[in-house]
């Protein structure tokens, strides 16, 4: 299961029933889970953390130290979860100083050429298109879909279950449940198709589209808005949700 032309250090530690393909390096201080499959010619470099049923593609370097000058060669670990896909040439750095930790949850898609950058902090069961590019510490919540080619500034946090357009670019948070595209980057509307496919019920769907009616549509300042959707709109964890993530966004939400 492991070819004699991969590189492994002697203190890297390897579960059982991984698959190594030729020209891999793994470096020390790696710990490997159970039944991956690493392709050849990646890289898993020093400080990751890779969990159980993963498959990594050709080219894909996992833990190598920040794109960022901050960086001053001080312990931190790439995380990643459980039974996820990490297509060709994907990267994913280590953390710095601020977080310590840059973490993939589990059972995600990174599709060829995504960069996740240091202290990201990436959800579970999420799809992120080709050539996607996350700048450090943004966050994802689980079940966000995001095109190919999006530019994601640093600090920017994407809610859970939203659908971003191939090719956006933004520097603000976007909520969840709503689709988010166009130049420059506006709310679209709920993910609705989306939303019934993950099996919400219609009466769901529908106070979190009167929640956004109200957020978008009113005239009404987000102080103001927020507490008229906590009047009018029946509450519930989706709403208390979409609440809490406006009220809690440092950089504000999309327009």
């Amino acid at each position: 299961m492991i070819s004699p032309l991969a590189y492994i250090h002697p203190e890297a530690k390897i579960g059982e029933n991984v698959e190594i393909g030729p020209f891999v390096y793994i470096d020390k201080n790696v710990t490997i889970g159970d039944n991956n499959k690493i392709m050849p010619n990646v890289n898993i470099l020093y400080g990751s953390r890779i969990g159980n049923g993963n498959t990594i593609f050709p080219g894909a370097v996992i833990g190598a130290i920040p794109q960022d000058l901050k960086f001053r060669g001080e312990e931190s670990t790439a995380e990643i979860g459980d039974n996820n896909l990490i297509r060709e040439n994907v990267t994913i750095n280590r953390g710095t100083a601020a977080k310590g930790r840059t973490i993939v949850g589990s059972n995600n898609l990174l599709m060829e050429g995504v960069h996740v950058a240091h202290d990201a902090l990436i959800g579970n069961g999420c799809i992120v298109g080709n050539s996607t590019k996350m700048a450090g510490e943004i966050v994802i919540d689980d079940n966000a879909i995001i095109s190919a080619s999006v530019l994601m500034h640093q600090f920017c946090r994407v809610g859970g279950y939203v659908m971003i357009q191939g090719g956006c670019r933004f520097s603000k948070d976007i909520p969840p449940y709503i689709i988010a595209g166009r130049e420059p980057i506006t709310y679209c509307g709920i993910n609705i198709i989306g939303l019934r496919r993950r099996g919400f019920a219609n009466e769901v769907i529908e106070n979190i589209h009167n929640a956004y009616r109200i957020i978008y549509q009113s005239g009404l300042n987000i102080s103001d808005a927020l507490n008229k959707v906590e009047t009018d709109v029946p509450m519930s964890p989706e709403i208390e949700y979409i609440v809490s993530f406006i009220r809690n966004s440092e950089r504000g939400i999309i327009k």
